[in-house]
């Protein structure tokens, strides 16, 4: 069994659900999904200080763009905490040069390394575990690296391709001193994404597993983001009942998701689930602020 050096930040000990959803906010995340810098200062102004803003690069953007963001949500008190995209990377340099500045103007201590939809490496990283391996990383001062996970599997990766995979990176992680940690894709199904977790903490008992789920969004809109992520439980629930029911089992909003959540880690049967990550599909400032309500809610019935 692996022993990496990352370390959970909840322990499995059944507890109440509520004080479980606390928990599970208290450790959340968010994901940026707007270049414009009203909103990111509205959502900040929600967002508890501190709270992790992933920050993701799409492959027209340049690295110089996503500095202005993590400058930006630095400044506001805030986490960033940047994706380093392997495949669109065109050098050793490119990704040394970026972490060195992330870190020096903006705090960088943790990123989300992943491989990258493009087929064609633009340079020498095929892929996430050759970023982890480079020592690029460790060298800029960063202490935690999160890798991406598939509750739902991956629509083009096979099951045992993604477990080698995985193994390998905590390894690296390992090897580099760095804490490393998963957040997983959103899925349909939060109690898969449970299952989930109880099985990397067969293989990882101390990597901490943050549940990926959707902030509030309309179904049809959710439905669209999840064929482009690749969520297969999407397509699947469409053909076979339609997008009313969808509609239905969705509630399109994410208190359903979590309570679910909350649920499976108060029984114990979550393994290392850690905290939840927003996908702010509906909109950055609109999750910000369920965030921030159902924060104060939990932590106003756990008193």
């Amino acid at each position: 069994m692996l022993n990496p050096r990352a370390q959970g930040e909840t322990a499995t000990a059944a507890i109440p659900e509520q004080t479980a959803a606390r928990t599970l906010l208290a450790h959340s995340s968010i994901e940026l999904t707007t270049n414009g810098r009203e909103a990111i200062e509205a959502a900040a102004r929600h967002l508890p200080a501190g709270t992790r803003v992933y920050v993701p690069k799409m492959p027209r953007q340049t690295l110089e763009d996503k500095l202005v963001q993590i400058s930006l949500l630095h400044h506001l008190g805030l986490e960033p905490v940047p994706h380093i995209v392997a495949r669109q990377l065109a050098s050793r340099m490119e990704l040394r040069d970026f972490l060195a500045r992330a870190a020096d103007e903006a705090g960088v201590r943790r990123v989300l390394v992943i491989g990258g939809d493009q087929q064609q490496e633009a340079g020498p990283f095929p892929a996430s575990a050759v970023v982890i391996a480079s020592g690029l990383l460790q060298e800029a001062g960063i202490t935690h690296v999160d890798v991406a996970g598939y509750p739902d599997g991956h629509p083009e990766i096979p099951q045992e391709t993604l477990q080698a995979d995985l193994e390998l990176k905590l390894r690296l992680a390992d090897e580099q001193n760095l804490r490393l940690g998963i957040v997983t894709q959103f899925s349909f199904a939060p109690a898969g994404i449970a299952d989930y977790c109880s099985a990397i903490a067969q293989r990882a008992p101390n990597v901490p597993v943050y549940a990926g789920i959707p902030g509030p969004t309309n179904p049809k809109q959710l439905l669209r983001y999840a064929r482009i992520c690749g969520v297969s439980t999407s397509i699947k629930a469409v053909n076979l009942l339609g997008l009313n029911a969808v509609k239905l089992a969705l509630h399109s909003s994410p208190d359903r998701q979590l309570g679910t959540l909350a649920d499976c880690k108060s029984r114990s049967t979550a393994g290392q689930l850690s905290g939840v990550h927003l996908f702010s599909f509906g909109g950055f400032v609109e999750s910000a602020e369920w965030l921030a309500r159902s924060l104060r809610q939990a932590e106003s019935q756990t008193r």
